[in-house]
């Protein structure tokens, strides 16, 4: 339901946010047309509307209407490939990280930072810990390089204490419907145990543990 009213006092900014952009999923608006379609104020209606236009959430059009931003693309084929893959994976990550020893880990790409979103903890008392949720670089660490694309389906990427000291990890891309790389699939743990050469013996695993997400999701889980 749009909001009908600018002071209702149970609509809130992301009630007003999510009525212009309602309001815009039709077809491009202008700043008065905003106003008619959801209750708002003149002034509250043009400062949501360019805040969201700040984020790439909306876009302003030469005309000067207001249409939805390019950046809900990414935002709606990064939600259609995510929704599905805890679920799927999860099964996968547990066979991994009991196949090799090793923590593993499932990451997404968020921006500028990566997120695991599925942790399978090694029973090791020297181990990788990595808690889901938590917000890693994209410019370090081999599941980071495979969500910057360098490492291309078929492939891993591996690293050797380039994120953190004493820590060893090969990682390979889980492949969504449309072909694209959606997820990191990910063996972590102490160099010790890994060896500098990590890719030797985890790559392989950890390859197959990608495919097999990889064909989950394509089969719909």
């Amino acid at each position: 339901m749009v909001p009908t009213g600018d002071s209702a006092p149970t609509v809130g900014v992301l009630d007003k946010s999510l009525a212009v952009l309602t309001a815009v999923e039709s077809g491009p608006r202008s700043l008065a047309e905003l106003v008619t379609a959801t209750g708002l104020s003149r002034a509250t209606a043009h400062r949501l509307a360019v805040a969201l236009e700040g984020h790439g959430l909306l876009r302003r059009r030469p005309d000067g209407r207001f249409a939805l931003g390019y950046r809900l693309l990414s935002l709606g084929q990064q939600a259609a490939g995510q929704i599905p893959l805890v679920e799927v994976a999860e099964p996968h990550l547990a066979a991994l990280r009991d196949a090799t020893g090793e923590s593993a880990q499932l990451y997404v790409r968020d921006g500028n930072e990566r997120v695991c979103i599925l942790a399978a903890e090694s029973a090791h008392g020297l181990r990788t810990i990595v808690t889901v949720g938590s917000r890693l670089t994209m410019a370090a660490g081999s599941a980071a390089a495979v969500l910057r694309g360098d490492a291309p389906a078929g492939t891993w990427a591996a690293s050797v204490e380039e994120r953190e000291r004493g820590v060893a990890s090969v990682s390979a891309p889980v492949v969504g419907v449309d072909g694209t790389v959606v997820a990191a699939v990910s063996v972590s743990g102490p160099v010790e145990r890994t060896t500098r050469d990590p890719a030797a013996r985890y790559g392989p695993a950890v390859l197959e543990a990608a495919a097999a997400v990889s064909a989950a999701l394509r089969a719909g889980g």
